[in-house]
Parts: structure tokens; C-alpha cells; sequence
């Protein structure tokens, strides 16, 4: 069992809080938007498909941009969240998870929506016809026959979560103790003079983390093609 430093353990438990707490912001809009995308049909639902899928095939660099030019002390948004809250996103944990949330968005987004798409639309309807509201119909029939795709989702999001390095560090920094995650602070003992070993130790939690949550997602996954028959 190797030795950890304060500093390391508070990188492992610091990637922990930011993966947790990112995976549960972007939750709620996930399902939002997969349901939109996979029942509904709307002006602009191309658009927004693009959109919720851009962090998949931008440069996580460039999202880290985006987000410092639009929520930076001088983006707009990020300016007016300032002078009317006094809150600020950049280079801080806060900042670190909503960048980590933006990059995770479509994976949950991905997974919710093959659930919702291999609903029966008629069981919907057929509450419908006995008198049950949209919200009755959504959380007593279609939240639990979805929810081993929301399971699955939020694992893979989890785990993408404690690898997320570009837009991390481009938007909120490498600030140890604060926001440096495990992907930096790896990198940052690679860039130290004797800090290879602390890299490797950083390394092999990092694979073991990511290991456990693949094989967990794959575990519900296989659960949810039992429960739907395939």
C-alpha cells in the first residue's frame, strides 16, 4: 500500500467531490434535454442535438476557452454573476466542476437517450387515456423503466469526470488544494524533477478508479438489456 502525501490525498479527494458533484449538476438537464431529443419533435432540434454534443468533438482546450471568454472576470455572464452575487467561477473548485459538467453533458445525454428511445410509447399512452398527468406518467412509469440508463450514464459520466484535464485547467487552473484534480496533479509531478514516482502512484488510481467505474457501468448495462429484453 503506498504512502500518500496530504497533498496527493487532496487531489484524489478533491477529482472525487468535482466528478460527484458534476455528474449531479448535469443530471436534471440531461434527462431533460435526452427526452426532449428522443420524444419530441421541435424547430431547432437539430441545432440543439449539434449543440449538447460539441464538447464530444471540441478540443476540451477550446471548451475551457469558451467558458473562460463567456464566465471569465470579463465575459460577460461571468461579470454580471460577479457584480449582481458576488460569485466567481474561475480558478476555483466551483469552476473546475461546471467545466467538468460541460464535458460530461453528452455522454449522459447519449445514454439517457437510448433508454428513453427504447420505451414503449404505448404504456405512456395508455396512462394517459386513464387519466394520469404528464408528471404522474413520467415518475410512476417512465423515471424507473429509464432510470438503469440514468445509472449507467452517470457511472461512464463519473468516470470521464476524474479524467477530464483540458478544460479544466485552461478555465479553473492547477491550484493545488483547490483545483488541482488528479489528471494535474500527475501532470504537474511530471514536470517535477524527481516526480515520477509520485506520477506513476497518481497513475494507478487514477486506472483503478476509471477500471471500477467501467466495470460498474457495464454491469447496469447488462441489467438494463436484461430488464428491456435484449
Amino acid at each position: 500500500m503506498p504512502d500518500f502525501t496530504q497533498a496527493e490525498l487532496a487531489a484524489i479527494g478533491l477529482s472525487l467531490r468535482i466528478a460527484l458533484t458534476a455528474v449531479a449538476t448535469a443530471l436534471p438537464p440531461a434527462i431533460l434535454v435526452a427526452w426532449l431529443l428522443a420524444r419530441r419533435d421541435f424547430p431547432g432540434k437539430a441545432l440543439l442535438d449539434a449543440a449538447v454534443h460539441l464538447p464530444l468533438v471540441l478540443p476540451p482546450v477550446v471548451v475551457g476557452y469558451a467558458l473562460l471568454l463567456l464566465l471569465g472576470v470579463r465575459g460577460p455572464l461571468g461579470a454580471w454573476l460577479e457584480a449582481q452575487f458576488g460569485i466567481r467561477l474561475v480558478f476555483t473548485a466551483a469552476g473546475a466542476t461546471l467545466a467538468t459538467a460541460v464535458m460530461v453533458f453528452p455522454l449522459l445525454v447519449r445514454a439517457i437517450r437510448i433508454s428513453v428511445e427504447a420505451l414503449d410509447p404505448g404504456l405512456d399512452e395508455a396512462a394517459r387515456t386513464l387519466g394520469a398527468s404528464a408528471l404522474d406518467r413520467f415518475f410512476t412509469i417512465s423515471l424507473p423503466l429509464i432510470a438503469p440508463g440514468i445509472l449507467a450514464g452517470a457511472v461512464i459520466a463519473f468516470a470521464a469526470s476524474l479524467g477530464e484535464f483540458g478544460a479544466v485547467i485552461t478555465f479553473a487552473s492547477n491550484v493545488p488544494g483547490e483545483t488541482q484534480t488528479l489528471p494535474l496533479a500527475i501532470y504537474a509531478a511530471t514536470q517535477s524533477p524527481g516526480g515520477d514516482a509520485t506520477a506513476a502512484k497518481l497513475a494507478a488510481v487514477s486506472l483503478i478508479l476509471a477500471i471500477g467505474g467501467l466495470v460498474l457501468a457495464e454491469a447496469i448495462a447488462k441489467h438494463m438489456r436484461k430488464r428491456f429484453g435484449r
